[in-house]
């Protein structure tokens, strides 16, 4: 496998509060993106904390051969002692208060792609028809389009888009959405923060990466969203075979 990764903190904001890791076992490939939120560093210090934490737990209980109840079962526990630190940090320090992170990882072996996600940080499958988006958004627009309130074109201007059902460290217990896909041969994976996916449509990315070799992917999709106006802090990690 190979993989690029890559943050920006764009052109507006003073931090950037997104993280983004990727790491190998055994051949194996575990990416994770968070995109922190909280005032002052509290959404740096989210970030980190998660990103720390899923891949010191999954590093401990990491085996060669796991099967697909023990790579859910590991994800999802990585995950969740991410929330429990950062949710025990966020109240011993007023500062902290209400922080949090989203969090998206893709776990892929030789047979399969795991995906776990709290929040509206994505996921994406890339064939030669198009981008696929794995995973759903945690957000407050997404729920309303689901049940038929809002219509497709209202989601990027609705006051409240911005608006997480679901973080990682905001509630006592979090509980990820979980996804497994069979590896393919020639397979892509996009992780990326909503830094990209919120300004650029699917169709755009897909049209970058596409025509692009994957060590200059990162730079022209970060491109991409800064030539959107580069509102946000900008995050992602490609992985292909």
């Amino acid at each position: 496998m190979k993989y690029v990764s890559e943050t920006d903190i764009g052109l507006v904001r003073e931090e950037n509060q997104d993280i983004v890791r990727v790491e190998e076992y055994y051949g194996n490939v575990l990416a994770v993106v968070c995109d922190g939120m909280g005032g002052e560093r509290s959404g740096q210090d989210a970030s980190r904390i998660a990103i720390n934490e899923v891949f010191s737990r999954f590093s401990s209980g990491f085996e060669p051969q796991m099967d697909t109840i023990s790579v859910r079962q590991l994800m999802t526990a990585s995950i969740s002692a991410a929330n429990s630190i950062v949710y025990t940090t966020a109240r011993m320090n007023y500062r902290s208060f209400g922080m949090g992170t989203t969090c998206v990882a893709v776990y892929i072996d030789d047979k399969y792609i795991y995906i776990a996600n709290v929040g509206d940080s994505r996921a994406y499958y890339m064939d030669s028809t198009g981008l696929h988006q794995i995973t759903t958004d945690h957000t407050f627009v997404n729920l309303l389009l689901m049940q038929g309130k809002i219509e497709p074109e209202e989601v990027h201007t609705h006051p409240k888009r911005n608006m997480l059902t679901k973080a990682v460290g905001v509630e006592r217990v979090v509980v990820p959405d979980f996804f497994r896909m069979k590896r393919e041969k020639n397979f892509t994976i996009l992780l990326c923060s909503d830094g990209l996916s919120g300004y650029c449509s699917d169709s755009e990315i897909y049209d970058v990466m596409s025509k692009t070799p994957l060590e200059e992917m990162s730079k022209a999709l970060i491109d991409l969203a800064l030539s959107k106006g580069g509102r946000d802090n900008i995050t992602l990690a490609v992985i292909t075979d």
